[in-house]
This record gives C-alpha cells, structure tokens and sequence, in this order.
C-alpha cells in the first residue's frame, strides 16, 4: 500500500491542537483528480462542516487542469467528504462542544484513491503558540548541545 502525500496543512499543527484524526475520501470530478494528482491543491483555509448526516470540505482550492477546457470545475467549490456514518455522528456530536472545529491536515494517494486526513481541533491561543515555539526552540537548542558534545 503506497501512500504519496500531496498537500499538507502546516498552518492547521500551528493554529489548532489536534485532538482525534480521521481518514476521509473526497468525491471529485475527474478534472479534479488529475490536478490533485499533479498536487495543484492549497488546504490553507480550508474546514469541514458536517450537516444533516455529510461532511464538506469548504475552502479548498483546486486548481483548475490546463487541459480540461469545458470540464474544470469551480477551483473552490464545496466538495463532499466519503465518510462512515458513525464516524459523521461522531464528529456531529463533538462539534457541539465549544472551542471545537474539523481542520483537513492532508491529501495523499494511498494506492489509486485521493484520501484526506481530517482532525478534530481545538483553537490555540497566542499564549499556547508563544509556548509552543519556544518549547520548539528549547529542543533544538539541545538537540544542538548534544551533536556537538557527540562530535
């Protein structure tokens, strides 16, 4: 099983921690997969909204194919996500608690499907980012005392 990562979201381990993943398909039109599989995908902005039993991506850009001519798509249309049921009521019933959302963390290829990572988040305040960076810096810090001692 060949898993080959297209986009991931930097943006989403920065802003958010990442409480639970899920891994999700995503239906596509076939204009779509060639670019995603070009890795012409931007998850920057993007959240997933679960409503009346589905879950959407909105906020994705996917870049429309060169050669699709009549057949590319709306770049940031709202796209359905392939998910269990139980896992949709899950999400559903985390989703009411407060300070929660759904952030996508990645595209990749696992074989012949495009499958995205989805994660169950919790906003960071700037408080928690300014610990987070230097507890960062403080680990490569040592990281950096330990090579030269080993040197």
């Amino acid at each position: 099983m060949a898993i080959k990562s297209v986009a991931k979201n930097k943006k989403a381990w920065h802003e958010y921690f990442i409480l639970e993943e899920f891994e999700a398909g995503i239906e596509l039109v076939g204009t779509e997969v060639k670019s995603v599989r070009k890795g012409a995908v931007n998850l920057k902005d993007s959240y997933v909204d679960v409503k009346n039993g589905e879950a959407f991506i909105i906020g994705m850009h996917i870049s429309p194919y060169e050669n699709g001519n009549i057949f590319n798509r709306d770049p940031l249309r709202i796209r359905k996500l392939l998910l269990h049921k139980k896992e949709i009521f899950k999400l559903m019933g985390k989703l009411t608690e407060e300070g929660l959302t759904v952030v996508p963390l990645e595209i990749y290829l696992k074989d012949k499907w495009i499958k995205m990572k989805i994660a169950l988040a919790k906003g960071k305040k700037l408080y928690d980012k300014r610990d987070a960076a230097a507890e960062k810096s403080a680990k490569r810090n040592m990281e950096r005392v330990l090579k030269s001692f080993n040197n």
